[in-house]
């Protein structure tokens, strides 16, 4: 349903951007990506590594490392996908958030919901 490739929007070193490998309706579940929190007094030494860039925020007092195609879904504040955190379960569930054709690349809102427009601390800099 979904493959890595090389992506047009990313800037990194590696390039790479999540993309839908046969057609996706909206609605539908996509990924399920295992989270491996931990407690937000540790982020002075994730904010010493490239991980700062990938980790997203896991309720109050934590932050989460992301594992599968999790950390490769690049931004856009008009995604085609959207997540769901599963406390319970610790995953993040990433679901279409409208129909994707295949061969798009899919694309998430980093503010965590898909109508936040607010800019990310990389369109600060």
């Amino acid at each position: 349903m979904i493959e890595i490739k090389t992506s047009s929007v990313s800037k990194g070193e590696f390039n790479r951007g999540v993309f839908a490998s046969q057609d996706i309706k909206e609605g539908e579940l996509i990924h399920v990506a295992p989270a491996v929190p931990y407690p937000n007094e540790q982020d002075q030494f994730i904010e010493q590594t490239d991980l700062a860039d990938y980790v997203y925020e896991y309720g109050i007092n934590h932050s989460a490392v992301i594992l599968g195609y999790g950390m490769l879904f690049n931004h856009s504040h008009q995604p085609n996908a959207t997540y769901e955190i599963d406390f319970d379960k610790h995953v993040f569930n990433y679901y279409a958030y409208k129909d994707i054709k295949a061969g798009e690349e899919i694309f998430i809102n980093y503010n965590g919901d898909v109508d936040d427009n607010e800019p990310l601390w990389f369109e600060k800099e």
